[in-house]
């Protein structure tokens, strides 16, 4: 079902279009948790802390791919707001030839440095095997995610979040059967976890890229539409451009901290790499309904319709306020418990790591609401055309985040807890810019401006 955001309700035809984007994503998640849950209780604390380390790591790169893939949707959303079907057309043939090039680089690049980015990481001797054993198979699924976000970006930007949902979920469940099988029973340990999610990544992407094209007709680019057209690339590699630049540096600050984490030893590894995938999954919600957010504002601004852009802005914040104070107080009372889930109470190591676990849960999550706004105006400014704002709002949150980061934790009386501290400083200096900026190009007249897109 694709869902025309240029007319009727607004708040209900959000949360309608974002759930489906929720619950694929939190299933995607799944991919790298169910490596961490698994290995961290079968396997014990390194093979824990080497796989948690490689998801910070997987999800820089990946969001190289994903911010190019999330930019090329503002694109197509803006033309199918328009209704200008064959510059679609063009840009889907464009945009997949110029990312699908870039995916394969990617994957050349991290296979062969591999040994180069654990030792930036600067990982323990001890754990360094195990990373590289896992790392090296992981890469080969970039060209996979590749395929997934690309066709799941296209289908969003019409209006479509069902259909991705659907095939994310078969690969999650896949991928934890496949975890089972090959770290429990073949004993393949960390190399077993990710054989598993890369196969299941390969069937969520190709299963995609042949679904979409079967089932949506409209879509298929004809022979004289796949040509070379300077206006259209100017125009994709501006938006994903931008886009790609915002999401890399925004997990390339959260690299910088993950590597000052691991120099505080294998505990405090361990510890950082499960409370980092509850908190993904905590604020995942809001992640997703700032991508929803954005597609309702591309449209919208192809067809023109202020006003609903306008009014679906404040009402966004109110709805992702109130959901993320919700999110804070569950995770606040049940940090505990959640952190216990990935690891086994007979390690000797168990008291400490869930106990540092807790300290960062309990001071990131009193605070999502100041990460749920930031999601929205990533994909205000993306919308409208002006993905570089989102950049600047990126460097304003991470700058502050690693400079915090490293400052504070210096302070013995604050240690690793200073990095936490760190986070959602930088959250809410950059939602006070983005408000301030969007105030005053209102006042301008010049936030929404659609003459600089063709």
């Amino acid at each position: 079902m694709q869902m025309d955001f240029t007319s009727g309700g607004i708040t209900g035809r959000l949360l309608r279009f974002a759930l489906p984007m929720v619950a694929g994503n939190l299933l995607q998640q799944l991919y790298n948790v169910a490596d961490t849950l698994i290995v961290g209780r079968a396997l014990g604390p390194d093979p824990l802390a080497a796989v948690g380390s490689c998801y910070t790591l997987m999800t820089f790169l990946t969001s190289i791919l994903l911010g190019l893939c999330m930019g090329s949707g503002a694109a197509f959303s803006i033309q199918y707001g328009r209704q200008d079907r064959d510059r679609l057309h063009r840009s889907i043939f464009l945009s997949f030839c110029l990312i699908g090039a870039a995916a394969l680089v990617l994957t050349a690049a991290s296979l062969a440095l591999t040994r180069p980015i654990i030792a930036l990481l600067q990982v323990p001797a001890e754990i360094v095997p195990l990373m590289f054993d896992y790392l090296w198979i992981i890469f080969l699924g970039i060209p996979a995610t590749f395929l997934y976000n690309y066709f799941a970006s296209l289908l969003r930007a019409l209006g479509n979040s069902v259909v991705p949902l659907v095939f994310l979920g078969v690969s999650a469940l896949l991928n934890i059967v496949l975890d089972l099988v090959f770290v429990l029973v073949f004993h393949w340990g960390v190399a077993g976890a990710a054989i598993a999610t890369v196969f299941s990544q390969y069937v969520s992407g190709v299963g995609l890229l042949l679904y979409t094209f079967r089932a949506f007709p409209e879509l298929r680019v004809r022979r004289e539409q796949r040509q070379w057209r300077g206006d259209i690339v100017r125009e994709i590699a501006g938006l994903s451009g931008l886009t790609c630049v915002q999401q890399s540096v925004m997990n390339l600050g959260i690299l910088l901290v993950q590597g000052l984490v691991n120099s505080f030893g294998g505990a405090v590894m361990a510890a950082f790499a499960a409370a980092v995938k509850i908190d993904s999954f905590a604020y995942l919600p809001a992640q997703d309904f700032g991508n929803a957010f954005s597609t309702f504002v591309a449209q919208n601004y192809g067809a023109g319709r202020l006003d609903r852009i306008r009014k679906g802005l404040c009402r966004a914040v109110v709805t992702s306020v109130a959901f993320c104070i919700v999110i804070s107080a569950a995770v606040f009372l049940l940090a505990g418990p959640l952190m216990g889930l990935f690891l086994d109470a007979k390690e000797a190591a168990f008291g400490e790591i869930v106990s540092i676990g807790v300290g960062y849960l309990r001071i990131e999550g009193t605070f999502y609401c100041g990460i749920g706004v930031l999601f929205l105006l990533y994909g205000y400014y993306r919308a409208v055309c002006r993905p570089g704002m989102s950049v600047v709002l990126t460097v304003f949150s991470l700058g502050t985040r690693v400079a915090l980061a490293y400052a504070l934790s210096a302070v013995p009386a604050l240690g690793v807890y200073g990095i936490w501290m760190s986070v959602p400083i930088g959250w809410f200096l950059a939602d006070a810019v983005g408000l301030l900026y969007e105030r005053h190009l209102r006042r301008k007249n010049l936030s929404l401006s659609s003459s600089t897109v063709k």
